[in-house]
């Protein structure tokens, strides 16, 4: 793992990504909560296979509105290793430009020690 591995996730707008689908607005157009979520999918799929993360942060503009039916993309590029934070900078983008950008944090867990946070 290094500075500057990148990934690019895709999604195709349907219904159930609109912001009155997702409750986050009432306009037929790309939810912010959707949109984020791909920034994050794009920052997770860039790590090694089998590598064990967890999102921590995530902040971002949504500075234009998507219609259903187009495709979106969202790139990630890690730009700091510190311990097990990693800190990804994430653009999405449409056919007409970028939508969104922001800074995402990630942390490398172990998958069995993290689970069992979640017992008794």
């Amino acid at each position: 793992m290094e500075i500057g591995l990148t990934h690019t996730s895709t999604l195709t707008v349907e219904n159930k990504h609109l912001a009155i689908q997702a409750g986050s607005g009432d306009l037929e157009v790309l939810a912010t909560p959707v949109m984020m979520a791909l920034m994050e999918n794009a920052a997770m799929l860039a790590l090694d296979e089998g590598m064990t993360t967890v999102g921590g942060h995530i902040s971002s503009s949504h500075l234009k509105p998507t219609a259903l039916g187009k495709t979106i993309t969202a790139t990630a590029v890690l730009t700091g290793i510190e311990g097990r934070k990693l800190t990804f900078k994430v653009i999405a983008e449409d056919e007409t430009g970028t939508i969104g950008e922001g800074e995402h944090l990630r942390f490398i867990v172990d998958r069995k020690k993290f689970m069992a946070k979640l017992q008794g």
